[in-house]
């Protein structure tokens, strides 16, 4: 396989340089063969007349491997701008093949030469390749850390924007009503902002007629388990029938977990229910307290449910205070 011709090479480097006076003359049998052999590489023709006057006038007054050099040297010298030339030199010798055409004594000579050629041309472009890997490998590591960079801001925008939902309801001359159905938005934003929102707040429809038959304000996913989650905006404390009722949903639900939050705190009798039911279902209770103090503080939304999830698991505790 012909090994590829390195996509830059702004100068031809000393060893390399050597090999192709060395080569490039025994690869034409005549001065007249050399020539031509430059143009078609694509030497302009300004650059080849006075070697052209004198082949044509006094042949003998210049060798093929002087008329070599000093045509390397001139293309070398031009820089950037004579690139395409060195080039395409460079990858008419490494793709040469037909030996015939040379003079018998220069024939193993010259495959010797491109040979050569070929080594050193396959050494630099395996470390342009390696270049240019490593600034593949470079760029898209400043790419990830920029995307991530992206992400974590547009996730921090997201809670901030949270974050003054949440707080507008504090605000409000609403009814509490009217504040629960904005507590039921706002958390689910803040949630969503959390990246842990399943799906917001919806109701479920009777098959026989018989209207919305069950409303839920809004489905988390944690830990690989669902969560129901219930939201209640009371000025009086929680007690056990609201309690009783969400785990009436939760019971119509094998894996379902559940979570009430409250604007108000919870009466004795609803904490009792929530520890008895955990024989059956999870169910953790928190308080908006909980939620302003988390978001004070810039904490984990995530954390702070692994830790009520755990003390109702291990500790029989469905009210832990944070």
């Amino acid at each position: 396989m012909t090994p590829s011709v390195p996509e830059i090479i702004f100068h031809y480097p000393p060893e390399l340089f050597d090999l192709l006076v060395d080569a490039i003359p025994r690869l034409n049998r005549t001065k007249r063969g050399l020539l031509l052999f430059f143009q078609g590489a694509g030497v302009p023709e300004h650059m080849l007349e006075d070697l052209q006057r004198t082949v044509k006038d006094s042949p003998s007054d210049i060798t093929k491997f002087a008329m070599t050099r000093t045509m390397l040297e001139r293309l070398n010298a031009r820089g950037e701008t004579a690139l395409r030339e060195r080039r395409e030199v460079l990858r008419r010798v490494v793709e040469f093949t037909n030996y015939d055409s040379c003079w018998p004594d220069d024939q193993l000579r010259a495959k010797g030469l491109v040979a050569s050629i070929r080594d050193v041309v396959n050494q630099k472009d395996s470390f342009t390749r390696m270049k240019q890997e490593r600034d593949q490998e470079r760029q898209a590591r400043a790419r990830a850390i920029r995307r991530v960079a992206r992400q974590k801001e547009q996730r921090l925008q997201n809670i901030r924007e949270a974050k003054e939902d949440f707080y507008s309801l504090f605000r409000t001359d609403a009814t509490g009503q009217a504040r629960g159905k904005k507590l039921e938005s706002a958390l689910n934003k803040l949630f969503d902002a959390y990246d842990i929102l399943v799906r917001e707040a919806f109701h479920l429809v009777g098959q026989d007629n018989e209207g919305i038959i069950e409303q839920v304000d809004g489905v988390i996913e944690h830990k690989a388990h669902l969560y129901f989650v219930e939201m209640k905006w009371y000025s009086s404390p929680i007690g056990r029938a609201e309690i009783s009722e969400h785990l009436v949903r939760l019971m119509s639900r094998a894996e379902g977990r559940g979570i009430f939050v409250s604007a108000s705190e919870y009466t004795t009798p609803a904490i009792t229910v929530a520890r008895d039911s955990l024989n059956h279902k999870v169910l953790v209770l928190a308080t908006l307290e909980e939620i302003v103090r988390l978001l004070e503080t810039e904490g984990e939304l995530s954390e702070l449910l692994t830790t009520k999830v755990n003390a109702a698991l291990i500790d029989r505790n469905p009210y832990l205070r944070s």
